[in-house]
Parts: structure tokens; sequence; C-alpha cells
């Protein structure tokens, strides 16, 4: 936290968050649940994710809409367990490293419904132990699972599915631009559920990793209110990592680098 003086010259206190990637992954520790952000092959936070790699850290559960990143870390066995909706590169339905080490049981899975492991997040965010949804019911997501059912307290008694809240002891996501307070923007298509992410983790260890870090007010040019999904009171730390989601997208900086990404799968 450091002191800067306003355009009026009189002294007003401005929060920093700018840290390193070492510094972020050295307030972690074995057996943490961290989340994730980004979605299949698109703007993940592979410059968080290969600190991760160098770290000594093991037995960590992976909450992901995941591509990569789990597979990188199922590969350096980091993992004891991925909670997750899929774990996909796109062109490759089935992350390699991720299938490996699923089928030779190196791996506690949850495995829940794209829509289902939304409505986990938001249970974590809203401080609730389980949201109520129909989807899921009847499907061996559920059995596998071992959810479990409620009855509507309403007059019609419904059997609902409710889904458990995912808590994070951690949360990382990237984002295609940032201030040193936290306040972060995406520029590509979607926001991929990072907002949720983020207030699904405990404050304390909820990360941005972005681009370029520019100035708050460069944030708000018009047209561009919609992409701010991430406000300074959801995350604790920022970190400068240009080229900070390769080899998956981050668009419109850049695309998905596809030699490399061949280049891990044939590995």
């Amino acid at each position: 936290m450091g002191l800067a003086k306003g355009h009026e010259g009189s002294a007003i206190l401005m929060l920093d968050k700018r840290m390193t990637a070492a510094d972020i992954v050295a307030q972690l520790s074995d057996g943490m649940t961290i989340g994730i952000g980004g979605w299949g092959p698109r703007r993940k936070p592979m410059a968080l994710v290969r600190e991760l790699l160098r770290s000594n850290l093991k037995d960590l559960t992976i909450v992901a809409y995941g591509g990569a990143d789990v597979g990188m870390l199922c590969a350096a066995g980091k993992v004891k367990k991925v909670v997750f909706a899929f774990v996909s590169l796109d062109a490759i339905p089935l992350e390699p490293w991720f299938r490996k080490a699923r089928e030779a049981g190196q791996l506690e899975v949850l495995e829940v419904d794209e829509g289902m492991f939304q409505w986990g997040l938001k249970a974590a965010a809203f401080g609730v132990p389980f949201l109520p949804t129909r989807v899921g019911l009847g499907t061996d997501l559920a059995a596998l699972g071992g959810l479990k059912t409620v009855s509507s307290p309403y007059a019609d008694g419904e059997e609902l599915l409710a889904v458990p809240a995912i808590r994070l002891d951690a949360a990382f996501v990237h984002m295609n631009r940032s201030d040193v307070r936290g306040n972060a923007q995406y520029l590509g298509p979607d926001v991929y559920f990072d907002d949720l992410f983020l207030a699904a983790c405990e404050p304390g260890r909820r990360f941005v990793s972005a681009e370029k870090i520019i100035p708050t007010e460069d944030l708000l040019k018009e047209g561009t209110f919609h992409t701010l999904k991430i406000n300074r009171s959801m995350v604790d730390g920022v970190i400068h990592a240009p080229n900070g989601a390769h080899f998956t997208t981050c668009e419109p900086d850049y695309g998905r680098d596809e030699a490399f990404q061949k280049a891990y799968v044939d590995a």
C-alpha cells in the first residue's frame, strides 16, 4: 500500500496490488483447492500455472473448466483431485495428459455438468452450502458424484438436485487489462465465469494476471463498460504477465499457438 498524489496535489491513499508469480505461489500450501479461470484452451492463466509447476506444491485439488492447465499439473504430479465440467483442448476433445492420469487411476474426480459447475461456484460466492437445480436429476453425474436431492419447501414439494458449493482456497484468472488495484477487463468474447472463480474464493488469495497494466481511467473508455466484470474488491494480487495465457487464446491480443499445442500433445 503506497501513498500517491492526486491531480490537485492532495495526498490520497492508493492500493498497489502488483506482485510476481513467485510471490503468489509462495502463499500457497500442499492440499489446497485452487480454482483456475478461463475455458478449455481459452484465456488460461498459464503464467501462474507454470509457476505452480516450478514449485514443490503437491496434493492439490484443481477446479476448472479445464484445458492444458489441468493437463500440465496432472503430468507434473501436482494434482490429487480435479473438479471439472470438461478438460478439453477443443480440437482434441479430451486433454491427453489429464486422460492419461485419469485412466491410470491417479486422480480423484468430481465431474459435473457445465451449468452445475457454475451453480457450485455461485453457491460459494453467495456463502450458502448448496444451490438447487433441475439440471442433473437422474443422471450418472449426480449418482457418481454422490450429489443429494432436496424437496422444495413450498407447496409443490418438487425434488431438486442440491449442487454443493465449490469453495476455493485460491483463485487464478487471466485478463487482457488491469490497473494496479485489481480492476480488470476482458476484451474477447466472454468473461468465462472468471468473476465467479474470484467470488467463490475467500479474500486473501484471489489473483489476476494481465497482459497489460494500465491506468484506471483507460479501463473506462466508452463502449467497454460491460467488460469490467472484475473490480478491486474481488482481487488481492495483480501480476503483469504479457503473453501470460500462452499457448491458449487471449483474444484480441493473440490467438492459440497451434504449433505449440501440437508439440505439447505429441509429447
